[in-house]
């Protein structure tokens, strides 16, 4: 019997994934600028268009604190990607629904396609880090006999 694991922790936690550092840089990047905007607007804003610029300032945000917390936990397991799925489909799912209701249903069409993605990559997301948590037991298991 050995007390190391069977495993690397460089085999449990992934590197920092380039598509999400980019939505983190591009969240934090647009939130700032519409912020800006709605800060330097000289006259009261519609409040249709005050809510879409809160929105799209959350968004943003979210984006940017999973692209942060990503880089300073290096989460195990694949949990960033379970949680940038998750915020793929409520953010599409939103999105789809606002443009429905000001738009009409004849406007759904882009954004059911895009939570159809969106769904896909939660699934891809769940099955990975399942996967992990799987090979994860089978060492521990292997480990202690």
């Amino acid at each position: 019997m050995t007390e190391e694991p069977g495993y690397r922790p460089e085999q449990l936690i992934r590197p920092v994934s380039r598509g999400l550092l980019a939505a983190g840089i591009a969240g934090f990047t647009g939130s700032a600028l519409i912020a800006t905007l709605w800060a330097t607007e000289p006259a009261s804003l519609p409040t249709r268009t005050r809510w879409a610029f809160a929105g799209l300032i959350v968004v943003g945000l979210a984006w940017a604190a999973l692209a942060a917390w990503t880089l300073w936990r290096r989460p195990l397991f694949a949990v960033d990607r379970v949680i940038a799925g998750r915020l793929a489909v409520v953010f599409t799912t939103a999105t789809t629904l606002v443009t429905v209701v000001v738009a009409g249903p004849l406007a759904a069409g882009p954004g059911l396609l895009m939570i159809a993605v969106a769904v896909v990559v939660l699934v891809r997301a769940r099955a990975c880090r399942d996967r992990l948590r799987s090979q994860i037991a089978a060492l521990e298991g292997h480990g202690g006999q």
